[in-house]
């Protein structure tokens, strides 16, 4: 069945994560993703580890499915006209360089689309193409501090913490997505392509999100709270007789059932904690009872009572416990792919369930330079002599 992409061709220039999780989810829904990279090297990710899995590092093998990969040399001439005529020939391109250096290259924005009107041109970058740092480079660690994430993360007596996976690019990653799906919508209507400037900073502040509007709100700076929320009680991590668990209180109703599952009933009523904004200012009153009595039960029996009182409470679990879940398998979140020299390789699967045009899986993160060749027969309709060339001039 073709995916909902089938006919899409995306140039992917981008490396790290931000850019190439925006690429795979787009191939993920069946658009044909070529990730150019350089000879010899590749992304630079692919030396990111360890892990690595027989050579391949695990980092790059998170984002890169369902893609060929085509070596290009943007140092030699012959490397920026391949990549021109590859643009031609495209529906999207994803580029992260720095803010300018496509430009020089005769690959930026105003360059192909002159020779391509109908592309659909991604940039991502630490800050964006206008405002005074728009030149600067950046990770995704550093915009988590900046853009006041850390400041809001860890214990309320602890240092600043950040998120322990790249929150950063990640959320550009799907903004990104979110931008091209938008603007190939556009082009249905106006026949053109356009530029998508998305910044990792930008992204950041918007994942800020309830966050951000209570500052903006009340202009109250907001502090850590560790696993506790300011607006939501019970809304924490609590320990049981054997481990953590969650207990996640979102309304009086649930309260209400959960005292009385709890044999705790007298608590729903006690006015200090009937209503949530009585318990947000009973806070310290009321956090502590609630670990006594967790205390007494083990997770297992304290999520067997809170499913069958319809309470929302969860484990923490350590990701081996995640991808042995049996709710993963069943949503298809865990996915294994054969792969050229790993035999198999263990991927988690995609989010998006299409009911009409399902998300595929259809080939495994590509080895540097796999389908140079290919691509450069059945798409610049060179013969194996030309190739020859271009690989003794170091072009691919």
């Amino acid at each position: 069945m073709a995916g909902a992409l089938d006919g899409v061709r995306v140039l992917d220039l981008s490396r790290h994560l931000a850019g190439p999780y925006c690429a795979m989810m787009l191939g993920d829904l069946g658009a044909e993703v070529i990730k150019v990279e350089r000879p010899g090297v590749g992304d630079e990710s692919r030396h990111w580890g360890p892990p690595f899995f027989s050579g391949e590092s695990a980092y790059y093998l998170c984002c890169n499915r369902n893609k060929q990969s085509l070596t290009l040399n943007f140092k030699h001439e012959r490397g920026l006209t391949l990549a021109r005529e590859l643009a031609r020939g495209s529906d999207v391109l994803i580029e992260n360089f720095r803010v300018g250096v496509l430009d020089k290259l005769g690959l930026g924005y105003a360059d192909l689309k002159a020779i391509n009107p109908r592309l659909v041109y991604c940039s991502i970058s630490g800050f964006g193409h206008t405002g005074p740092d728009r030149e600067l480079g950046s990770y995704d660690f550093l915009i988590q501090g900046r853009s006041g994430l850390m400041s809001i993360t860890g214990e309320p007596d602890g240092p600043p913490m950040k998120v322990g996976v790249a929150i950063a690019d990640v959320a550009a990653g799907l903004f990104a997505c979110n931008a091209v799906l938008s603007a190939l919508f556009a082009r249905e209507r106006t026949g053109v392509g356009q530029h998508l400037d998305i910044a990792l900073y930008d992204s950041q502040i918007a994942v800020l999100a309830n966050v951000a509007s209570n500052y903006l709100c009340s202009g109250e700076i907001p502090g850590r709270w560790g696993n506790a929320h300011k607006s939501i009680v019970p809304y924490e991590a609590f320990q049981a007789a054997d481990d953590y668990l969650i207990l996640a209180i979102g309304n009086d109703e649930q309260w209400q059932r959960f005292c009385v599952a709890a044999d705790v009933a007298a608590w729903a009523q006690d006015p200090r904690f009937a209503t949530n904004p009585q318990r947000v200012a009973h806070r310290e009153t009321l956090i502590p009872l609630l670990y006594g009595l967790l205390s007494g039960k083990t997770v297992a029996e304290w999520l067997q009572l809170c499913a069958e009182a319809d309470v929302p409470a969860g484990p923490i679990n350590a990701i081996d416990k995640v991808f042995a879940d049996p709710q993963v398998g069943a949503r298809g979140m865990l996915v294994q792919m054969p792969h050229p020299t790993l035999g198999t390789v263990q991927l988690a699967g995609t989010p998006l369930n299409l009911s009409a045009t399902p998300a595929e899986m259809r080939l495994p993160p590509p080895l540097l330079g796999e389908h140079t060749d290919t691509i450069l027969s059945h798409l610049l309709a060179l013969d194996e002599s030309a190739i020859a060339e271009l690989h003794r001039d170091g072009v691919v």
